[in-house]
């Protein structure tokens, strides 16, 4: 049995009461209170659960303005039914031409009336319209919630979802967790300040987690869940009640006046290791609003708005699924019609990428001005495919603590010569290995299509390119690793033969085998921890890094590729290199190559220098030191001011968030005596 609201009728007085029994059959009876009397039951619905060993359903929720009815049952699975308040008229019509009556009411001599049920034949039996099979494990669904146009549900399996209806279909949005440890998730509550608490149970203490400040307001010892218990919280107090050995025990709390007041709320729990800007989002009567991602050791990505009159970055979206830290980001933009759109990739330890769809767009109702749905697209671990190889016990297995270094995607896929919905991602892994893999957005798949270890060593930073000069097409890919060596190879050819493989298999391959780097520079004595490319109007493409010894290189390379059937290969030529030895006193962690004879670069000791390439030399135009310790990635980008005027702009993540911005000039300082 379980209760569950109706949409438009007053709670205090009327509720439905679903009721599960043999053969997966669960009815729906509408209760209403009356004063002085019985409570009136009508017969509403018949629906029948899908097949499972435990055929029982554990919670409900009815769809406003649907029509539908949302219920979880014991095996985890989320079922939609169609609903409506007419469906109890046949039963009711029925019941009066038999001469009973839809209530269940007493007399005077004690004896009751025929029951509603005697008649539930003449309704029915609806079978489910959408089933998400076992989508909270085999620990069941506790509770389901509809909230601002979104169907919440929440399990034993340490996981609350958000999903939304495609006209008759659920289809998951993402998954969030709120906390370490909290594996019993009961209920979720939205409070009327925009926070949101999850309910549950660690180990035998019942605790309430807010997603706002990321903590726990309460940690109650009761014994576990496995007993009954009621939540109620209100801007006064907080009470929860609950049943131990027998006893109703009361816990009572008021609300009390805060000591500390937090200054500045925290973005992530440690050190952030990547940043990426999505782009800007107009909200009327508003200043334009900075959207990005940032990725950290505490295992968390996070969509953040930042406003450049209030100078405060505010969350939109916290994603939740990476078990390891995440340390490399990578975007494709998308049509942006209706705001920004795009697919964000995530990657860090135990081999683990995510892949999300985000539509960030303007909301002036809601506090942070901008509104971000988060879609969950794809997923992939190395590991986790380990276990569905044959005779995987004569094979030895890939390091389990293999973590993507960075993550570059490959642009230009979706053109005349890859006519195809797959997108391809390069990412650098510290197993030594450069790896490709192949999205297929339709069937939410994400797949290794191809490899190479030619590196032997940790690779550190890719970046893929697209070449589109005369003679055709060519994805070409750049790597670097701790040995100070840059390789760039030619992905063409992989990439093709993967689309042929993928179509040809039903989205399942072989990883293929990446030929040999067309060309290896030697540009560092050491590990290379920044890396970009920017093609010049000529075609040519620079090459700038930067190495944990503080040094800088930058090279110019020239792409030819061959004529005819005999000479198709492509060939890459260096033709200018500079390099800048103790650029920085520490490890040069970010560079940008922001106009051919423009250089930007940042480091750990804090410095963020302006260097300008001529005559074979990089000459520093400008220092300016930033606040971020530890500094571990930078994302720049340009916007054309009032009068044409270009300004460029800057955000820098470490141990914290800074966000600069200048204009550069091409004149050098005037020299200053020295001393």
């Amino acid at each position: 049995l379980s209760w569950a609201p109706r949409p438009g009728l007053p709670p205090d007085t009327a509720a439905a009461l679903l009721a599960s029994g043999p053969d997966g059959e669960m009815l729906w009876l509408d209760v209403t209170h009356r004063p002085g009397q019985a409570p009136w039951v009508r017969l509403m619905g018949r629906y029948l659960l899908p097949p499972c060993k435990q055929r029982w359903h554990t919670c409900a929720a009815f769809l406003p303005q649907e029509g539908l009815l949302v219920c979880g049952d014991r095996r985890g699975s989320l079922i939609l039914f169609p609903c409506s308040s007419s469906s109890g008229c046949a039963a009711e019509s029925t019941s009066i031409v038999n001469g009973g009556t839809d209530t269940v009411v007493e007399d005077s001599s004690n004896e009751l009336e025929p029951s509603c049920l005697l008649h539930k034949g003449a309704l029915p039996l609806e079978s489910p319209l959408s089933v998400l099979f076992g989508l909270h494990g085999k620990t069941g669904v506790t509770s389901v919630t509809f909230h601002r146009g979104y169907i919440y549900s929440t399990g034993r399996d340490g996981v609350y979802r958000q999903l939304r209806l495609q006209g008759q279909h659920l289809e998951v949005l993402q998954k969030h967790r709120p906390c370490k440890g909290l594996q019993w998730i009961e209920e979720l509550h939205f409070t009327s300040d925009g926070d949101l608490l999850v309910l549950g149970f660690h180990a035998d203490n019942f605790v309430v987690w807010s997603s706002r400040t990321g903590a726990n307001i309460h940690c109650i010892p009761c014994g576990g869940g496995h007993r009954s218990w009621s939540y109620c919280s209100s801007p006064l107090a907080d009470a929860f009640a609950f049943i131990k050995s027998g006893d109703v025990m009361l816990y009572h709390c008021e609300a009390e006046p805060r000591e500390q007041q937090v200054l500045l709320a925290s973005l992530h729990g440690r050190e952030i290791t990547c940043v990426r800007r999505l782009g800007a989002v107009e909200v009327p009567g508003r200043a334009t609003f900075n959207v990005f991602v940032t990725g950290s050791e505490d295992t968390t990505a996070c969509v953040l708005a930042l406003s450049e009159d209030s100078r405060a970055a505010v969350p939109l979206a916290r994603l939740s699924d990476h078990i390891s830290s995440v340390r490399t980001l990578a975007i494709a933009m998308g049509p942006g019609d209706e705001g920004l759109s795009a697919l964000l990739f995530s990657a860090g330890g135990r081999a683990q990428i995510e892949c999300y769809q985000l539509l960030c767009t303007g909301d002036t109702a809601s506090e942070s001005a901008v509104a971000c749905q988060v879609i969950h697209v794809a997923s992939h671990r190395l590991d986790k495919h380990w276990e569905q190889k044959k005779n995987r016990h004569k094979l030895v297995k890939m390091d389990p603590e293999t973590r993507y270094m960075s993550l570059s995607v490959v642009p230009g896929t979706s053109t005349k010569q890859l006519p195809t919905p797959w997108k391809f991602l390069a990412a650098a892994c510290s197993d030594g290995s450069v790896r490709i893999f192949g999205l297929l957005e339709a069937a939410q798949k994400l797949v290794l299509v191809a490899e190479s270890f030619h590196h032997q060593r940790c690779v550190l930073k890719v970046e893929a390119f697209l070449h589109t000069r005369a003679g055709g097409e060519r994805h070409l890919l750049c790597s670097a690793a701790t040995d100070g060596s840059i390789a760039f190879w030619d992905i063409t050819g992989p990439i093709m033969d993967a689309v042929d493989a993928l179509h040809q298999a039903e989205g399942e391959m072989q990883p293929l085998a990446l030929d040999a780097p067309l060309l290896t520079v030697t540009a560092h004595s050491c590990g290379v921890n920044s890396l970009h490319i920017h093609e010049t109007p000529e075609g040519r493409y620079l090459v700038a890094s930067g190495s944990d010894d503080g040094s800088i290189h930058v090279c110019l390379l020239e792409v030819a590729l061959g004529r005819g059937e005999a000479a198709a290969g492509t060939c890459l030529q260096v033709l200018e290199r500079v390099s800048r030895p103790c650029a920085h006193a520490a490890h040069v962690t970010g560079i940008r190559v922001l106009q051919p004879d423009l250089l930007l670069s940042a480091s750990v000791d804090q410095r963020l220098t302006l260097w300008k390439q001529r005559s074979g030399e990089l000459v520093p135009l400008s220092t300016t030191f930033f606040h971020v310790p530890d500094l571990a990635e930078l994302d720049c980008w340009e916007e054309v001011e009032a009068g044409g005027k270009l300004q460029y702009y800057c955000v820098l993540c470490g141990q914290g968030l800074e966000m600069l911005s200048g204009t550069a000039s091409s004149q050098p300082p005037p020299q200053e005596a020295p001393q």
